[in-house]
């Protein structure tokens, strides 16, 4: 089938023009039409059909043979009954401004029905005047599901409750939401093309590692939770985002060409520090728990007491320490003068193991003024020490001007209480490759004082029997 006729044109040439160059402007127009995405026809001033692409004949059946040339739609694209309506409403737009959308029922050449929506408006001829009409129509489902999906686009760049962000093959941000935007601590506009290292300090190597897996691989099967640190205006946010990844293609290749990741976010920090704390909470009582029973079955209670210390140590320090008033136990007027402390048990130093008793020469360690331990007794509560930033040699020094093993970075110091009175210390350490004691965790180390001051207090009742 020529060009011309695909188009309902003609080619009528002037006696100097080359029919070539006619031909291929004809040719040029059928392949425009034929190329478009959306079904088009068009009618002359009295009706008659004009032009009609492939689009359209996919649609309908109806091939550019069957509909160019005829005069309206009644009959074989319309029903009769219905015709006049839809013919009349199509040409009502010569004499109106601008488009006119409409929804039809048009005839399919197998007999079956097809709901479309046309946009159509005036031909106007070279005086101005109008010389026709051109429709552009869809399927109903197609345009719903094109406006569906344009409405949903809208929505997460402006309304989701959740962070969205569309990040390209080079791993920038490349369209951000509001509610990502004040989760990275910028704005929306400022955060665009920027590496993700200028934003995230911490965690952006596990995030950058997923959306090139994405990018590779395809979207993963379940969303995963990724611990980033966000730098933001007042200070570092260690945050928690549960992040789901798609992989976005261009629908317009052939092959499927990556444009980049949409990443989805929600924060869901206080869910899983509240997870996590309550985890915490069930192992440690657990062990109080374990430890209760195992110390049940010591006859020496100062062998208890060191039970107590082992079971403690399991998640929550790398050292322990239990140091013992000399010449007995305080009450709280006697706590006031110097106070010296004798080792009463210890982690060993090298491998890992129980700790043992110590102690039996009954000479003070040599704790200097100041020390955290002789501030614990003191002050009858629990205290905490760091370390700090501070580089390996000087960390070293610190732990052993404190008589602490050389590893020790953190210290969590806590009274031993029994019967009103103060009976030593018990000192927990961790070294560098853990994060300094909380409060939470001096709450920890007071139920274990505890009990490990009542095994005391009845191994020094069991002495003066």
């Amino acid at each position: 089938m020529s060009a011309s006729r695909r188009s309902g044109t003609t080619d009528e040439l002037g006696p100097d023009e080359p029919e070539r160059e006619s031909s291929d402007g004809s040719d040029l127009l059928a392949a425009l039409l034929d190329g478009m995405d959306a079904a088009l026809c068009a009618f002359d001033a009295d009706g008659v059909v004009t032009h009609w692409n492939r689009e359209a004949e996919r649609i309908l059946g109806w091939g550019a043979d069957e509909a160019v040339g005829r005069r309206g739609l009644a009959g074989w694209a319309v029903r009769s009954a219905d015709a006049e309506e839809v013919e009349g409403r199509l040409l009502s737009v010569m004499h109106a401004p601008g488009r006119q959308v409409h929804e039809f029922a048009l005839l399919t050449k197998d007999g079956g029905r097809v709901l479309v929506r046309t946009q159509s408006a005036a031909v106007r001829g070279p005086d101005g005047k109008p010389a026709g009409v051109y429709c552009a129509f869809s399927e109903v489902h197609a345009q719903i599901d094109l406006e569906r999906s344009i409405a949903l686009s809208e929505a997460l760049f402006e309304d989701a409750s959740w962070g969205v962000v569309l990040v390209d093959v080079d791993l920038r941000p490349a369209v951000v939401n509001a509610h990502a935007a004040r989760a990275l601590g910028t704005g929306r506009t400022s955060v665009l093309g920027r590496p993700l290292g200028e934003l995230l300090s911490h965690g952006v190597e596990e995030l950058e590692s997923a959306l090139q897996h994405v990018l590779a691989e395809g979207a993963p099967p379940a969303p995963a939770e990724v611990w980033v640190s966000v730098r933001a205006k007042e200070g570092e946010q260690r945050r928690c985002w549960r992040s789901g990844f798609l992989r976005l293609a261009s629908p317009l290749a052939e092959e499927p060409v990556p444009l980049g990741v949409g990443w989805l976010f929600q924060d869901v920090t206080e869910a899983k520090q509240a997870e996590q704390e309550a985890s915490l909470l069930r192992f440690r009582t657990q062990q109080l728990h374990r430890a209760s029973r195992a110390a049940a079955e010591c006859e020496d209670p100062a062998e208890a007491a060191t039970v107590h210390l082992d079971f403690a140590l399991a998640g929550f320090a790398d050292h322990g320490l239990i140091d013992r008033v000399a010449g007995g136990a305080l009450t709280d007027a006697e706590a006031e003068g110097p106070v010296r402390l004798v080792r009463v048990a210890a982690t060993p130093s090298g491998a890992p193991g129980p700790s043992r008793l110590a102690g039996q020469a009954g000479l003070p360690v040599r704790y200097a003024e100041g020390h955290p331990a002789l501030q614990c007794v003191e002050r009858v509560g629990a205290l905490r020490a760091s370390a700090g930033a501070a580089r390996p040699e000087a960390a070293r020094e610190w732990a052993l001007a404190r008589q602490w093993p050389p590893d020790a970075v953190h210290a969590l110091c806590a009274v031993l209480r029994s019967r009103g009175r103060t009976l030593g210390v018990v000192t927990f350490l961790r070294g560098a490759g853990r994060s300094a004691f909380e409060r939470s965790d001096a709450m920890y180390a007071e139920d274990v004082a505890v009990r490990i001051a009542s095994a005391l207090d009845l191994a020094e009742l069991s002495g003066e029997d």
